[in-house]
């Protein structure tokens, strides 16, 4: 631990607040957005979560985009089919 301490300089709980990845959740079958949702870290393809409705769902792709010229957010999409 006082290895990484010197090596970055502060301390490694530090690190561990780290800027939330906003996704668009977009329903499958339409291609229209649901909602968007925070996540702690990039969602995985295999991610379940509940949606605002309390509905229980799993993603079936994740994409990720390109930043806009100059901008550093980058677009994340969450596709998921919701049952109802």
């Amino acid at each position: 631990m006082a290895a990484l301490r010197r090596w970055t300089g502060a301390d490694p709980a530090r690190y561990r607040r780290c800027m939330p990845v906003i996704a668009t959740i977009m329903n499958s079958t339409t291609g229209q957005p649901i909602q968007k949702m925070s996540f702690g870290r990039m969602p995985k393809p295999w991610a379940s979560f509940t949606l605002e409705t309390g509905e229980l769902v799993k993603a079936d792709r994740v994409d990720i985009g390109k930043p806009a010229p100059g901008k550093v957010v980058v677009p994340v999409s969450v596709w998921v089919t919701p049952k109802g």
